[in-house]
């Protein structure tokens, strides 16, 4: 048997013995999945995701879960929001990911009393010129970070609408194209504190996954506060790849090949959260569930989705577009979104 065939076949045995041996997932057979072989990462896509990875993980310590989730969030073309308690390493995180790759970073803090014009920008009368100038606001950077983004009031919030969907902002009439790549993580508090304000579903149908970091194990802080101070190791951090070879990796996981019984196991998925809930999920959130499930299958050296693929960042996609964590503690979203995967079969 050719080496190349006895790879792919011994590759769809350790997804199948993988899939049975969980309790979580029904069964499948791989083969109905896979363009014939699983093909080498003749790009070295696999090598560069995980150098990627590694480094960042290096920072946020005891959090690999959670790391690749946003990396696949960002390979994915889309947007992050991170719901936890203060003090875990969500802006750390995020400089963390945009110091990695030598992308232009900016934080913004949300408050209740922002305007749209502190982060899309202003026009300025140029006396030389004798016209408006437009300068431009925070939001016109690679990598955004907007700290507490549900204290700022809806009018604010709805400017990063455009923004977030369609990758440029209009000001004064004009629009004006945003940086290449644009990938905006937010932090969220929990409603029931004081001073926020909810996100319309709207708003949060544009952030492609919802994670949560939450505190590290026992072995990992005491390695943390052993460790150099988070501060210092982001100015020694260097840069793995650069931003044309990100665009790359954007462009290569849309490429990534799903089988028509990966889209009938997709389809399956949406039909059943439309069935059980009222707010089921959008056609919107069935294009994000495909994307992240290939830019997870490209993390992992395959060019096509599997079930598994699916599975794996299931709930970040859809917990916050079936419910929230905090208004319904018996039937949060986690939970239905886990539910939802456990419950559909698998082709």
């Amino acid at each position: 048997m050719p080496s190349r065939v006895f790879a792919a076949t011994t590759r769809i045995a350790d997804a199948n013995q993988d899939c049975e041996s969980s309790p979580r997932f029904h069964f499948f057979r791989a083969s109905l999945f896979a363009l014939g072989t699983y093909p080498a990462d003749r790009c070295g896509v696999r090598d560069h995701v995980d150098a990627f990875t590694k480094q960042v993980c290096e920072v946020i310590v005891g959090k690999t879960a959670a790391v690749q989730l946003a990396v696949a969030c960002l390979l994915a073309r889309g947007h992050l929001l991170i719901e936890d308690i203060p003090g875990v390493g969500k802006t750390t995180l995020s400089q963390a990911l945009a110091r990695s790759l030598a992308l232009g970073f900016q934080r913004i803090q949300f408050t209740s009393d922002l305007l749209p014009a502190d982060i899309l920008g202003n026009s300025i009368f140029d006396r030389n010129e004798q016209c408006f100038v437009f300068h431009r606001g925070p939001l016109f950077s690679q990598v955004v970070f907007i700290d507490e983004v549900n204290r700022a009031t809806a009018k604010t919030q709805s400017a990063l609408l455009e923004a977030m969907e369609e990758y440029r902002i209009s000001a004064d009439g004009v629009t004006h194209e945003l940086p290449q790549p644009f990938f905006v993580i937010a932090t969220q508090n929990p409603q029931h504190q004081v001073g926020t304000f909810p996100l319309p579903e709207s708003q949060l149908d544009r952030f492609l996954m919802r994670i949560e970091l939450g505190v590290p194990d026992r072995a990992s802080e005491r390695a943390m506060l052993l460790g150099m101070d988070r501060r210092e190791m982001l100015k020694e951090i260097k840069p793995v790849f650069g931003s044309e070879t990100l665009l790359d990796l954007q462009e290569n996981v849309r490429k990534v090949h799903a089988s028509s019984a990966l889209l009938d196991y997709l389809q399956d998925l949406l039909d059943a959260s439309r069935q059980r809930h009222s707010t089921g999920l959008s056609p919107r959130a069935g294009l994000a569930l495909f994307h992240a499930s290939q830019a997870w299958a490209l993390m992992n050296g395959r060019n096509m989705v599997l079930p598994e693929d699916i599975q794996a960042v299931g709930v970040a996609v859809m917990a916050h577009r079936l419910g929230h964590d905090i208004e319904q503690p018996g039937q949060s979203g986690r939970m239905l979104a886990d539910a939802l995967l456990r419950s559909v079969p698998v082709p």
